[in-house]
């Protein structure tokens, strides 16, 4: 509260996963609204550094840290500040700050399976959950969806396809529209979209991260490359709209201005345009059903001149081939698939493994695993770490020396 009671009683943010490009916007938007925002909490995996430069600026009543190692760098960066700011490590921290009882609006922005845990202790506790992290819903559709509607949270989503296809929903007005025939998911294509096939398997990780339009971590950006992001986000977009998968269409538009479209049976289609930049839809999130100033350009539809359509080529990208056969599956295959697609992209992001062993890996983890509906936390997380496991001796078995692996082993 402030004192003076004439003054607006700011939105108070936690941002999980503040050192990534998400967070990063986050912060951005927030630090252009500062009247009507203010950071209550910060978390990063182990870039202290980083971390301990936001706390200085944005003064959060919290921050955390993956280690107490990491926790101990920024200690000693902070000692001397005069900062009222407590440090909290590990998962408990996380869980701690998203489900605190003075925060309002939750920003998931930490990449992959890692983030499930803290992001659905926000929807448990019932705020207002801007939802960055695909894979939360990736690898617990039913769960989470359950808990938004028994918890009555708020759940907007932040990917810039998922909230343009809620922007084109009458602007969230009714999620689960009637008259819906499709929704039309659209994606650049990545940067290997006019490769030669021959040339796949030797693209190296810079070439895969060389996104044409966004700016995003490297994971993500392989993901892009592989045209795996958009197999997550069909399954995203089932459980977020209530859709059956074949009501879910993949288009490929290279130049990222439209984000997605929805299709209804009148012959409309509504779609939302802007320049590819993830300050939009979190300015979206934080202000709904309101609008505030994102600091994104104008869109100059004279400049762009044309907008291009094509379907995607599942030769080209097999990755999401796999996802769509896996969406109309058990649970258990989709986090399967997201659990050995996080190791392997990470073992390809260390060039342990070529570009085009992404999807042959992927799917002989699918191939041994069996169909189940998990509907727990401890089922999610023992599929998640048996389908890592077949991974990393899949990888062995090619000669490839890598590591067990756990949730949250990758880089943002």
């Amino acid at each position: 509260m402030t004192g003076n009671s004439n003054e607006p009683v700011r939105k108070r943010v936690t941002i999980l996963g503040s050192t990534g490009s998400v967070g990063l916007s986050t912060l951005d938007v927030i630090g252009r609204n500062s009247g009507q925002y203010q950071v209550f909490a910060l978390t990063a995996n182990t870039n202290a550094t980083l971390l301990a430069e936001q706390c200085r600026q944005y003064r959060p009543r919290f921050a955390v840290l993956c280690d107490e190692a990491a926790a101990r760098q920024l200690r000693a960066l902070l000692a001397g500040s005069e900062l009222a700011t407590e440090i909290l490590v590990g998962p408990a921290g996380l869980n701690q700050v998203a489900a605190h009882a003075d925060t309002d609006y939750v920003m998931a922005a930490i990449v992959g399976a890692a983030g499930l845990a803290s992001a659905l202790a926000a929807v448990e506790a019932g705020k207002r959950l801007l939802l960055a992290n695909k894979e939360a819903l990736v690898m617990s559709g039913s769960l989470f969806m359950q808990a938004v509607r028994t918890r009555q949270s708020t759940l907007l989503p932040i990917d810039s396809e998922h909230n343009a296809i809620f922007q084109s929903m009458a602007n969230g007005a009714a999620t689960h529209a009637t008259g819906i025939r499709k929704i039309l998911l659209t994606g650049s294509g990545g940067p290997l979209r006019q490769l030669p096939l021959a040339q796949m398997s030797q693209v190296t990780p810079d070439q895969a991260c060389a996104h044409p339009n966004w700016s995003m971590g490297r994971k993500i950006s392989v993901d892009s490359a592989t045209m795996m992001n958009k197999g997550l986000e069909i399954i995203e977009a089932k459980w977020l709209f209530d859709l059956d998968v074949n009501q879910i269409e993949v288009v490929v538009h290279p130049q990222s201005i439209i984000h997605s479209m929805v299709d209804y049976i009148d012959g409309s289609i509504v779609a939302q345009l802007g320049n590819p930049d993830m300050r939009t839809p979190i300015a979206h999130g934080l202000a709904w059903p309101n609008r505030i100033d994102s600091g994104v350009s104008m869109l100059d539809m004279t400049a762009i001149g044309r907008l291009d359509f094509e379907p995607p080529d599942l030769q080209r990208f097999p990755c999401l081939r796999l996802a769509q056969e896996v969406a109309r599956g058990a649970q258990s295959l989709a986090i399967a698939m997201n659990a050995a697609n996080e190791v392997v992209v990470q073992a390809f992001l260390d060039e342990l493994i070529l570009f085009t062993d992404i999807p042959l890996i992927i799917e002989s983890v699918l191939e041994q695993t069996d169909t189940d509906d998990a509907l727990t936390m401890a089922s999610i997380l023992a599929i998640d770490n048996h389908a890592r496991q077949r991974a990393v001796k899949a990888m062995q078995r090619k000669g490839v020396s890598v590591k067990s692996s756990r949730a949250g082993d990758v880089n943002a």
